[in-house]
């Protein structure tokens, strides 16, 4: 085996076995819009929760923080785009609601451990070599 972690076979399931009701829309919320800029003050606005509060109850509910949370969620869906498509790696960053494909990048390698490039050579068999 070729690798040195299972990072990259992580399959994010977004840790919905709580009882916490506000935080579960929110990550329906989050799941369903993952294409949009999502900002935790959205989510307190929209769910009229204070910051502080809910940076605790979902911390709590996920063990993520928000941010990390929708950025896991976003690499999830890039991570599927990588694996059934040929798109740029460009396209895959704006069509999963990232506006820096160097914040993307970063993201994708922290969370999976290789690059967006390496993912897709590796699990998209019709992958073609470019990015």
């Amino acid at each position: 085996m070729d690798r040195a972690s299972q990072s990259e076979f992580t399959m994010f399931k977004g840790q919905k076995d709580h009882k916490d009701e506000s935080i579960k829309q929110a990550q329906e919320y989050i799941k369903a819009n993952y294409q949009e800029k999502i900002s935790v003050d959205q989510l307190v606005n929209m769910f009229a929760i204070g910051r502080r509060s809910f940076e605790r109850r979902f911390k709590k509910a996920t063990a993520n923080t928000g941010v990390e949370y929708i950025q896991r969620v976003k690499i999830e869906a890039a991570k599927k785009s990588r694996e059934s498509s040929n798109d740029r790696v460009n396209e895959v960053v704006y069509n999963v609601g990232f506006s820096d494909p160097k914040a993307f990048r970063t993201s994708f390698k922290k969370i999976t451990g290789l690059s967006p490039l390496q993912y897709r050579n590796k699990y998209n068999p019709a992958a073609h070599v470019s990015a």
